[in-house]
């Protein structure tokens, strides 16, 4: 009798231990999914953040250097040639306009997805939490 209760009381505190590490386990897991994600997060925001910054920058004194190189070409041709230096000009800047455009689309498209590294541990969990366990029986 008392053999019995003391198997029934291991096999009860062997199902708790089991239960404590699955649930160890599980939260682990979660925590380093969160914490990869946290990365992925911060990563991809100081990217955008510095990106940004550089291209107003860039924006800014390009613009300005592009209008007094505009301005500086037509008044040497104002005596001469001012539609031609004017036509030239334009031309110009819608040619390289286009260009830069078509070469910024090109590296938006070229971009890695945001939260790949997340994306593929999630899926591993995923694989590994529905894939049945080595004692069950595959009927």
């Amino acid at each position: 009798m008392l053999a019995e209760q003391s198997d029934h009381q291991a096999s009860g505190e062997g199902l708790l231990d089991s239960l404590k590490t699955l649930t160890a386990t599980v939260v682990a897991m979660a925590y380093n999914r969160l914490h990869l994600l946290s990365a992925d997060i911060e990563i991809a925001r100081e990217r955008v953040f510095s990106l940004l910054i550089t291209v107003i920058v860039s924006l800014f004194f390009l613009c300005f250097g592009v209008l007094l190189l505009s301005i500086f070409i037509v008044v040497i041709f104002w005596n001469t040639h001012r539609l031609l230096a004017l036509g030239t000009v334009t031309g110009l800047f819608l040619g390289v306009g286009g260009l830069l455009l078509m070469r910024a689309m090109s590296a938006i498209k070229k971009m890695p997805a945001t939260f790949e590294a997340s994306l593929a541990e999630l899926a591993k969990d995923h694989v590994q939490l529905t894939a049945p366990s080595e004692g069950e029986d595959e009927s």
